[in-house]
């Protein structure tokens, strides 16, 4: 049985906790909302390929979920000459309270898109890409057929190419989950973002058991991709509820398993409720590890696409 304290009281962390061992009291008071812990400061830097990077992303009018979601991991990224493009446009028609990508109406679709992404990926010599998008209700089938376009594309300039999708959860339209599958992805990714109790107040109109049921159609799937989901901490969840949550990830496949803390986007998003030390993320990839995941990235830092085929790389040449 797994070791897991938890307190209500958010500025008392005395007996909040992931880890048997606690560390030394002073190290785990409550930072103030305002101030950022020193283990979650980075160093800003902008190097050549930054500005190369973010000169051909808007040369060509693609966006990044580096920028949309104002990722703290942009310049490190950026500067090694990587991104993850989001594609169907900038505009969300989901509402969730702790994503900073913008919500409003769709303008359109924009078919050319998967051949400019194409055409990107080429001039920045990738060999490995990261595609997501924002959320299309609008759409009929959720937007997956530019999906399948973009990879259909990404193949014909370079065949070996490793492709992952962040996709959203499509409405629960399960045909529109196979047209992913079909097109040959790699990892096939969906986030659950937070444990079930706090998913209306996090998410808006998305539910757990919609995701799970997608994450558990892409593992059944014959032609099976590696699966992969994250999840925030710091939104007021507790410890047993993480838990309970990787026991639901494992039972519906999940390969891998991200974990990073939530940080608030603007005054407008949800607050952060608790950071968590940098020794309970390891607290918890290990209980993720124990239960069966393949694999659990999990840092202060950590986001869903940071080094993704790092974490996939030993699942993807298994699966050759």
């Amino acid at each position: 049985m797994h070791k897991v304290l938890y307190t209500q009281s958010v500025g008392d962390r005395s007996a909040h906790g992931i880890s048997p061992k606690a560390p030394p009291k002073r190290e785990r008071a409550m930072v103030p909302p305002a101030r950022l812990p020193r283990w979650m400061k980075t160093v800003v830097r902008f190097g050549p390929e930054y500005n190369r990077v973010h000169s051909i992303l808007r040369e060509n009018g693609l966006h990044s979920v580096c920028q949309e979601a104002a990722c703290p991991n942009i310049r490190e990224c950026w500067d090694e000459g990587t991104a993850t493009f989001m594609i169907l446009g900038k505009h969300c028609t989901r509402t969730c309270n702790f994503c900073d990508v913008i919500k409003a109406k769709p303008l359109g679709l924009d078919k050319e898109e998967p051949a400019r992404v194409a055409n990107v990926v080429a001039e920045l010599k990738l060999k490995q890409v990261v595609i997501t998008s924002v959320t299309r209700d609008d759409l009929p089938d959720g937007g997956a057929s530019i999906f399948a376009r973009t990879i259909e594309l990404l193949r014909r300039q370079d065949k070996d190419v490793k492709v992952e999708f962040l996709v959203p959860d499509f409405g629960g339209r399960m045909e529109s989950v196979d047209t992913i599958l079909a097109s040959g992805v790699d990892v096939f990714a969906h986030n659950v973002e937070t444990v079930g109790r706090l998913h209306k107040r996090v998410r808006g109109n998305a539910k757990l058991d919609r995701s799970l049921a997608v994450l558990r159609h892409a593992s059944n799937c014959p032609e099976r991709p590696v699966v992969k989901s994250g999840l925030m901490v710091g939104l007021g969840e507790t410890a047993e509820e993480i838990v309970e949550l990787m026991h639901q990830l494992y039972a519906a496949g999940v390969d891998i398993l991200t974990i990073g803390q939530y940080l608030r986007p603007s005054p407008e998003h949800l607050p952060v409720e608790l950071y968590y030390l940098p020794e309970e993320f390891d607290e918890l990839a290990r209980i993720g590890k124990e239960i069966g995941l393949g694999h659990v990235e999990a840092g202060p830092l950590v986001r869903s696409s940071y080094k993704a085929f790092n974490q996939s790389k030993d699942l993807l040449e298994k699966a050759c």
